[in-house]
């Protein structure tokens, strides 16, 4: 991690890694775009998402139905034959 405890990184791909029993994601501040970002990056596959403002306010404002649907792994994550990447 750089920068003092609770200041974001400057640049992108340094951050902090989130993870629990289920998943390790990494997290970092990304200003290459037009906007700041969030970087996420599955660090079991590799797969990496970026998001902004209004997805993370998304986020926020999902009821608990909408949130743990999205979690379910059964809806793509865990299938038989899905792909990791």
């Amino acid at each position: 991690m750089t920068g003092s405890e609770g200041e974001a990184p400057d640049r992108a791909h340094a951050g902090w890694v989130v993870g629990g029993e289920f998943a390790e994601v990494s997290v970092s501040y990304d200003r290459s775009a037009n906007g700041p970002r969030l970087r996420l990056e599955d660090l079991r596959t590799g797969r990496v998402r970026l998001v902004d403002a209004l997805e993370l306010e998304t986020i926020v404002w999902l009821t608990e139905e909408q949130r743990h649907r999205m979690l379910d792994p059964s809806a793509g994550r865990w299938r038989d034959g899905a792909a990791d990447v």
